[in-house]
């Protein structure tokens, strides 16, 4: 198969969509790599390494060309055409309207943010692998920016005492972002509204912070969190306050997948923070857990800095792309027929009916149709 990298058009997005060791593998399976010049750059891949690897290396027309399989980060590409197929995070629950102009051009669609959660697309989940790169880097953000070192320490000029850190949330980026706030010495709580966390909350060294409020239905078939009741979520937020209050730093990550992101942090509780903390907010592209974030912005309120990033894997966008890479990787031996030159979208394979959106310039995917009604 003919599979196409592009340089990606955000200029916040450092990450490559598959790096020069993943274009050997592939041609080693037999497929014609192409990539644009300068697609690996913002991630220390050069031109050089590519060509080395076996890719051609072109111009951003030549490489998209009439057609091809283009493995993108962000998978709303533009110029793409009926004999193209994009694989890439689409987030098409959420950006449902942007899906359906992306499936108009003919293309076939293909959803990376819908890997099931199961043993076996496990080395396919590019949510969870970017998640991983996420929590790290939410944590090393609140750490160059809060004036205070993260470890207890004992000094001549007297005890420094530790940060203290609350996570709220405690999926793949939650427990990440627990893990390394543990490794750079802060004491660590941590919230997740599913009872089953409380468990994976311990074993990565945090205390759990428990809550008095019926929580039998916060959890979906998938794994992920579903949204609460109003009253529920108020009350959650009330017994939030006061770990919120004596935190130095709060990293939230709490999503439900195609809705908005649960309310978890609001102005009064920034407000009781003492000058000088930090919130970093991972949910701010679906709208954000606490009050005040922005997108992509810095605001400071009362003293405490709430950031709203959406480029964290970027931050360590060598590490985030090769991990893209391998889930990329397995998705495509998964799916590639036995002759090798087609994927394999039809049939009754759960991974295969997860992830296709759309083909022929028609929405197909249930979820994303209901959205669009």
């Amino acid at each position: 198969m003919r599979l196409v990298v592009l340089r990606e058009s955000d200029a916040r997005e450092r990450r490559v969509a598959i790096t020069p060791a993943g274009v050997a593998e592939l041609i080693k399976a037999g497929h014609i790599v192409v990539v644009e010049s300068g697609a690996g750059d913002r991630s220390g891949f050069i031109d050089d390494s590519y060509s080395s690897a076996g890719a051609t290396v072109t111009d951003h027309d030549d490489a998209l060309g009439d057609d091809g399989i283009v493995i993108a980060i962000d998978g709303h590409v533009a110029g793409l055409a009926e004999r193209h197929t994009v694989v890439g995070l689409i987030d098409p629950l959420w950006r449902s309207r942007d899906t359906a102009e992306l499936a108009a051009t003919g293309a076939t669609v293909i959803s990376l943010d819908l890997i099931p959660r199961s043993t076996r697309a496990q080395t396919m989940d590019v949510l969870s692998s970017m998640a991983t790169v996420a929590g790290n880097e939410a944590v090393l953000l609140a750490a160059r920016w809060l004036p205070k070192m993260f470890p207890l320490m004992m000094t001549a000029a007297g005890t420094v005492p530790p940060a203290r850190v609350l996570v709220l949330g405690a999926g793949v980026a939650g427990l990440q972002a627990i893990a390394t706030a543990k490794r750079l010495g802060a004491v660590v709580e941590a919230y997740d509204v599913r009872p089953a966390a409380a468990e994976q909350i311990r074993s990565v060294g945090a205390k759990v912070v428990e809550l008095d409020i019926e929580t039998d239905q916060a959890e979906d078939a998938g794994g992920y969190a579903t949204e609460q009741a109003a009253d529920t979520t108020s009350r959650q937020q009330g017994l939030l306050a006061a770990h919120v209050a004596r935190a130095d730093v709060v990293i939230t990550t709490a999503a439900i997948p195609g809705a908005a992101s649960p309310l978890l942090v609001t102005t009064a509780m920034v407000e009781a923070m003492a000058p000088g903390s930090v919130i970093v907010d991972m949910a701010a592209e679906h709208g954000g857990n606490c009050e005040l974030t922005q997108l992509d912005e810095t605001v400071v309120h009362g003293g405490v800095s709430i950031f709203g990033p959406s480029d964290l894997a970027s931050g360590a966008s060598a590490t985030a792309s090769q991990m893209f890479t391998n889930n990329v990787i397995s998705l495509l031996d998964h799916l590639v027929d036995d002759d090798g030159d087609t994927l394999g979208l039809d049939g009754d394979d759960e991974i295969a009916t997860a992830i296709l959106v759309a083909r022929a310039g028609v929405v197909v995917h249930t979820r994303v149709l209901e959205n669009l009604r």
